[in-house]
């Protein structure tokens, strides 16, 4: 049984018997996830969230601190001057399709994970929409 499995399994039981809630990680800390295709570039999918400019785009109104970037492959972030974290991944799918995935880490508890996870959700759908319909002029 493959490492990562076993902690499905694991994890799946945890929450069966109430001793870990969905979101809550290893060290009782919360996180929240959420994922897209996107038909375009990695390159341009991790430009989205690098660029401060074509990120206002899609990511109103949310400051964001830079802590690391790896182009194309990832980028972390301070979230809105707070204690909550973002870790976004970039994967190429094929040379015209890009995955992004999203973590944001450090959260108060499992409300606001799953507000988070809708949330993010919602905003990679625009950005999906935004990207795929040439709408930030690139």
């Amino acid at each position: 049984m493959t490492g990562w499995w076993s902690q499905t399994i694991t994890v799946g039981y945890e929450q069966a018997r109430g001793l870990r809630a969905p979101g809550q990680q290893r060290d009782g800390g919360f996180s929240a996830a959420a994922s897209r295709t996107v038909a375009v570039p990695a390159a341009r999918l991790y430009e989205a969230f690098a660029d401060e400019t074509a990120r206002t785009r899609w990511l109103p109104d949310i400051e964001v601190r830079v802590r690391t970037t790896t182009a194309p492959r990832s980028f972390r972030a301070d979230w809105a001057g707070g204690p909550t974290r973002i870790v976004v991944g970039f994967d190429a799918v094929g040379e015209s399709k890009a995955r992004v995935s999203v973590l944001h880490e450090k959260l108060t508890g499992a409300e606001q994970a799953a507000e988070l996870k809708a949330y993010w959700r919602e905003r990679l759908a625009a950005l999906k929409a935004l990207l795929e319909s040439n709408g930030d002029n690139r």
